[in-house]
């Protein structure tokens, strides 16, 4: 699976990045088709306190998941992004 991040209009750091990398690259556990993972980190208006926005694109045969959250913190957002691709997966892959 190739794992792709884009830091928008900010340079996220390694840690970041690397975090994002072993949460994403869980979810070929539950499906091993996946063929690519976009993930898109956004800052949304600096005076909210929930400005971080984590959307993955995740691209799998015949179909494309996408998952967007906004939390305090980006690595609390990949998180729940995660997650709900992971129930995404396991639907796509129960109706196959």
């Amino acid at each position: 699976m190739e794992i792709q991040v884009h830091a928008i209009h900010f340079t996220a750091d390694k840690k970041l990045v690397d975090f994002i990398h072993s949460k994403v690259g869980k979810l070929e556990l539950f499906f091993d088709h996946i063929t690519a993972c976009e993930i898109y980190l956004r800052l949304d208006k600096d005076q909210e306190k929930e400005n971080k926005i984590s959307e993955i694109k995740m691209l799998i045969p015949g179909k494309t998941l996408i998952a967007k959250k906004q939390c305090k913190t980006f690595e609390e957002a990949t998180d729940l992004a995660v997650e709900a691709l992971r129930k995404q997966v396991v639907k796509h892959k129960e109706k196959v």
